[in-house]
């Protein structure tokens, strides 16, 4: 395993981060009908951590908190809490009613007790906010945030899935009035998905700051010959419909180059498509959402693949724009 400072921080994290939305399942939770119960879960951490990966990413709204549970209870029973970063996140409406979900001070103050609560520890490492709030100020939210870090309840705050001049906004926010600063990036990056190159990468190298993308392989499109119902995933995830439908035909290009240069290196399409993103700046961990043993190994084996700058060109290629997803 190798390990990087996570943005402009001191902490260690592994270069493969393990996301967790995959672990857990609660009911009216249809977002991942693929979702592992407890033993499995526990299965893929325990292979994680012998694996090297000390970097685990979830949030309160995955399977309605279940997924924050599995995780805790596993990391109590194989880490050493001082060893792991262990990443959540807040937004989400976990509950009917007003203040359910968002970011007001009333909700991150209350969700980071309950998100501790369920993975069984005092602090996280980072605490995310997994969107961006349109109905609450974002002084209001950052100085949240700030009360959070200062109390110990989080090492460090990240953000995820926003417009660049939102981001930009809430980094003012917090260096005008002294406030606990985002160290790290969660965005939607890819082969096949490349407008956050166009505003939000340059942003994040020159304010330092760590990505952590999400859907590194694009819910798997980047890893077989792609067909509406090549998986399980494909044929009932709407949010990885609502992503990639649209653009499969465009996409398909990218996705045969992809074979080409794994044919030629004699490794896997994961792997190619996790070292294109393993050598672009700023990126530090891409999140992979491994649901077998197999997926964490051929994440791992992915940080021995090393492209050529004509490889990494001959991949870019043939891409086009493509509407924003993500950013909501």
């Amino acid at each position: 395993m190798e390990y990087t400072k996570l943005g402009n921080t001191g902490m260690d994290v592994s270069r493969i981060c393990l996301g967790c939305m995959g672990f857990g399942k609660a009911p009216g939770w249809t977002h991942n009908a693929w979702a592992l119960d407890e033993e499995e879960s526990r299965a893929v951490i325990k292979k994680a951590l012998e694996l090297g990966i000390n970097f685990f990413d979830t949030a309160n709204i995955y399977a309605y908190g279940a997924s924050e549970e599995i995780l805790g209870r596993a990391l109590r029973d194989f880490a050493s809490r001082d060893e792991v970063v262990l990443a959540t996140k807040v937004w989400g409406k976990m509950r009917q009613g007003p203040n359910g979900g968002g970011l007001s001070r009333k909700a991150i103050l209350s969700e980071i007790d309950h998100s501790l609560k369920r993975l069984g520890t005092d602090y996280v490492d980072l605490y995310q906010i997994h969107r961006w709030d349109y109905e609450t100020p974002i002084e209001e939210t950052m100085e949240a945030l700030n009360d959070v870090v200062r109390a110990g309840k989080a090492r460090y705050i990240g953000a995820s899935a926003m417009y660049a001049w939102q981001f930009q906004k809430a980094l003012f926010t917090a260096e005008k009035h002294g406030w606990a600063r985002f160290v790290s990036m969660q965005n939607h990056l890819n082969l096949i998905y490349r407008e956050e190159e166009r505003e939000m990468l340059p942003l994040c190298r020159d304010a330092k700051i760590g990505c952590i993308p999400y859907s590194p392989l694009a819910a798997g499109r980047l890893t077989r010959d792609w067909s509406p119902d090549s998986s399980v995933r494909a044929q009932t995830d709407p949010i990885a419909r609502q992503k990639y439908d649209a653009s499969a035909e465009s996409d398909r290009k990218v996705i045969e180059r992809v074979a080409e240069i794994a044919e030629k290196q004699g490794v896997s399409r994961a792997q190619v498509a996790l070292a294109w993103l393993l050598q672009k700046q700023p990126v530090v961990a891409p999140i992979i959402g491994a649901t077998k043993v197999s997926h964490l190994e051929e994440a791992v084996g992915a940080l021995a693949v090393k492209l050529t700058a004509d490889e990494v060109a001959y991949l870019e290629e043939p891409y086009v724009p493509h509407r924003v997803v993500g950013a909501l």
